[in-house]
């Protein structure tokens, strides 16, 4: 209790005294204190305290534009953290989050992409606490990100789209497939389109991406026709672009289209359909067909190259082919 107390003493003295001044006012606490004894203060006091600091840690994050989402994701990854070590934010050593990272994998049986993740969100939760002076150094920087396994992904091939675009039973299922496959935006952007959000005479729309950041998506000739068919069969009042096919016709939510495609797929046995598939498809035709990463990347909307460079899986047929033009 007596070291916890110093520690506290010490983080708020940090933005006033250098290094020498530090050591030295750790060494005259603990001369002090020697003889002192400390009784165990309020639980609560210690727990409020930690609230505190996970609050303010996402107002910062909030504040950079980060998603409600992702909010609460870094939340409970935060805070399942700190309830399993059981101890205050200052007090966890780079020893105490190994070990939570390694039982977290065992007792989950997780795979080594999450465990990163979950060490990715707690380096920034602990680096900002060393930004803000709370902690002196963070404990995470020692712990290295975790070497993943290069899975390469799946993706459409053309006779499973054309498929899936013959066995379209509704308009509004054709005009959603070609919204997809055609522009590469998340599932997400796309219910949040209305009616009036798209150009067809430039045959664009503007999405907002993660982080409420607008960007132009594109769509092509095929998908323009679809949608206008589409449109023009409705009778109902709803500024939504997608709409359930049922009365009152609400807004489609992403689970709604998740399940539509996912039986779809089923009906014609196409492995795995969904939604991001389309995007990652999309990614990796453009790259196989030269267009350049930087372009791809902002039609994609990604913030990081390395993030579309991971959606861009070249087929190895194309490698074959490189390979005899250039060397072979």
């Amino acid at each position: 209790m007596k070291q916890i107390i110093i520690n506290e003493i010490v983080q708020d003295m940090l933005p006033y005294l250098n290094n020498l001044q530090i050591e030295k006012l750790q060494m005259v606490l603990q001369h002090a204190l020697f003889a002192v004894k400390v009784e165990a203060d309020e639980q609560c006091k210690s727990e409020n305290k930690q609230r505190d600091l996970v609050e303010l840690f996402l107002a910062a994050k909030r504040i950079e534009g980060c998603s409600e989402k992702s909010l609460k994701y870094y939340k409970a990854t935060i805070e399942t953290m700190i309830n399993s070590i059981g101890k205050e934010v200052n007090q966890i050593m780079t020893d105490d989050l190994r070990t939570y990272l390694t039982d977290y994998q065992k007792r989950k049986n997780s795979s080594r992409v999450t465990i990163d993740n979950i060490r990715r969100i707690l380096s920034s939760f602990f680096s900002w606490l060393e930004d803000e002076d709370y902690i002196i150094k963070s404990p995470v920087r020692r712990i290295h990100k975790v070497k993943t396994a290069t899975n390469i992904k799946e993706t459409y091939t053309d006779e499973a789209l054309e498929l899936l675009r013959d066995n379209c039973t509704e308009l509004r299922d054709l005009a959603m497939i070609d919204m997809l496959a055609s522009t590469g935006m998340r599932v997400g952007e796309m219910v949040l389109l209305n009616r009036e959000d798209i150009n067809f005479n430039e045959r664009e729309c503007v999405v907002f991406g993660k982080g409420d950041k607008e960007r132009i998506v594109y769509f092509d000739a095929r998908t323009k026709i679809h949608l206008l068919n589409y449109l023009e069969s409705r009778n109902d009042d709803e500024p939504a672009l997608f709409v359930s096919l049922r009365a009152p016709h609400n807004r489609l939510k992403i689970g709604g289209i998740e399940t539509r495609l996912r039986e779809m797929g089923k009906q014609l046995d196409i492995n795995k359909v969904h939604p991001h598939k389309f995007r990652r498809t999309l990614a990796t035709m453009a790259i196989d067909k030269g267009m350049p990463i930087e372009q791809l990347q902002q039609l994609l909307g990604h913030r990081k190259i390395d993030t579309t460079l991971q959606y861009a899986m070249v087929k190895q047929s194309n490698v074959k082919i490189a390979h005899r033009k250039y060397i072979g």
